[in-house]
């Protein structure tokens, strides 16, 4: 009995960790192993070009034929002819990822929708570390949520058998000194699971236990509190494909920071945030690159590159903006040609929501004029306006596309937006670029295009300014008890002085 206890104890373990594994390992094994089917395509041509020599030639050898030479010169040259071929199929089977990631895309030449101004990426990351307070966590991720335009900040406990500590939603607005902030804090107990998390603290493993063959990038995760109660969002992706395989949306897993209850839903309309898996909208636009044939794909003579001349230094592509009707959000990128070019002569949109199991569409629009390079606009933005821009720890952050042919740039510290310019068009052109307060209150043009919504605009506030300033004139001569002792004494003064100016010259 005890010798057969030796045997069954350690049994029953080891089936019972392959158990407790065997969800989250074998969806990445499967995962990971669908990504080398290229691989094994090749190294099938190699190994079926090189014994098919030997298969053609064996009855010969069984006759007592003298062809092994030969057979060995064809081995050797069916080696090469399936390492040309297999390597061939790696670069096609990209081109055929592409393909399929473009099969969204539609191409139109209609104005870019309008976008709302938001506070820039890296205002929200900055601001995030000065309200967390006493927290000893650290930042996991910053994610804006355009439905309620606030940014969210997801915060690990540290330690290695521990999840997430707390999260923070808070308001970085523009043009306004009201910065509101909630935090929600996580059960400690109840909900220990973080994503990369050790054994049973690893939220993926639980993703895993309820529905497998799903996985997630650790950048589409965030949090937002609902009420009291933190919820860590994670957007899912799946595989699709035999032969060349690519991912789609799979709903998204939501963990509840209270209870430590992990639900996954494809209904992510009531949702808040971004719930469309962004590095998803990421990959259909890299996908752009086979807009054309395999030719054009291959000497990169088709399709478009997000703009990273350093303008929008640390976020510059799938910029979360919000509707200006409100409706929904989408991920915007300025598109450049591939190549040298620099300037932007696209905009992509991709819905941050998405029902259904397919990709999202993705919309491509031209732009005509074409812009300048963000890094051309700042240096504009720099030349035209420095009185404002740039001093101290003032800079201009993200140039964002915020409809028809506007681009929009914000100017100030990461922890004080105060201006923002827009603009439309080359920087060498007659368009407009204006300079408003952080709240969109129209200050100056560069220039302004006679009969420009802009001239116009400049034009009613000089009027409103003169007819404020003769009020003030009319209404102070008309009654001397409006003024303030300092103004009376400082009419007096200005009285006296004239009266003997006059006095004098007679």
């Amino acid at each position: 009995m005890g010798r057969t206890l030796r045997w069954v104890v350690p049994l029953v373990v080891v089936v019972a960790l392959i158990g407790w594994w065997a969800s989250y390992s074998a969806t990445i094994v499967v995962w990971e192993s669908r990504k080398l089917i290229p691989w094994v395509v090749a190294a099938l041509l190699i190994v079926v070009l090189a014994a098919a020599p030997h298969l053609v030639t064996a009855p010969w050898r069984e006759r007592g034929a003298h062809s092994s030479g030969g057979a060995v010169l064809l081995s050797w040259v069916g080696v090469v002819a399936g390492v040309v071929l297999g390597i061939g199929w790696q670069f096609y089977d990209s081109y055929l990822r592409d393909r399929d990631y473009a099969s969204a895309m539609t191409v139109v030449d209609d104005p870019v929708p309008g976008f709302s101004a938001r506070a820039p990426y890296l205002v929200g990351q900055a601001q995030a570390a000065p309200n967390l307070g006493d927290v000893t966590g650290e930042i996991f991720d910053i994610t804006y949520l355009p439905d309620a335009d606030r940014f969210g900040t997801l915060v690990e406990r540290r330690g290695w058998l521990a999840g997430y500590e707390v999260g923070l939603v808070q308001e970085v607005p523009l043009g306004s000194n009201s910065r509101g902030s909630q935090r929600c804090a996580f059960d400690l107990e109840k909900a220990d699971a973080r994503i990369g998390g050790w054994f049973g603290h690893n939220l993926g493993r639980k993703i895993s236990n309820v529905q497998r063959g799903v996985r997630f990038d650790d950048r589409d995760v965030y949090v937002y509190c609902s009420g009291e109660t933190p919820i860590v969002v994670v957007p899912l992706k799946r595989q699709v494909g035999v032969l060349t395989v690519t991912e789609r949306p799979a709903g998204v897993a939501l963990y509840d920071g209270r209870t430590g209850k992990l639900t996954i839903t494809t209904d992510t309309a009531s949702i808040p945030g971004p719930t469309y898996p962004i590095s998803l909208a990421a990959r259909q636009r890299e996908g752009t690159a086979a807009v054309g044939g395999f030719a054009d794909w291959w000497f990169e003579r088709g399709g478009w590159d997000a703009s990273d001349d350093g303008a929008n230094d640390g976020n510059d592509s799938e910029f979360t903006l919000r509707y200006t009707d409100g409706t929904n959000s989408a991920y915007v990128t300025p598109l450049t040609p591939q190549g040298e070019a620099s300037s932007v002569v696209a905009v992509s949109t991709v819905p941050t929501r998405h029902t259904g199991s397919g990709l999202a569409p993705m919309t491509v629009h031209r732009l005509d004029p074409t812009w300048s390079s963000p890094e051309a606009i700042v240096q504009l933005i720099k030349a035209e306006y420095r009185d404002v821009c740039c001093y101290n720890e003032d800079r201009v952050f993200e140039v964002v596309p915020t409809g028809g042919t506007t681009w929009t740039a914000t100017v100030g510290s990461e922890q004080s937006i105060r201006y923002r310019v827009e603009g439309r068009g080359q920087v060498g052109g007659r368009e407009a670029t204006c300079l408003k307060t952080a709240d969109g209150v129209l200050i100056r043009c560069a220039y302004a295009a006679p009969g420009s919504p802009e001239e116009q605009e400049l034009k009613r506030l000089e009027q409103e300014k003169q007819r404020q300033e003769q009020s003030d004139a009319g209404q102070a001569a008309g009654d001397l008890a409006k003024y303030t002792d300092e103004q009376l004494a400082e009419l007096h003064s200005r009285v006296t002085e004239e009266v003997n100016r006059r006095l004098t010259n007679r």
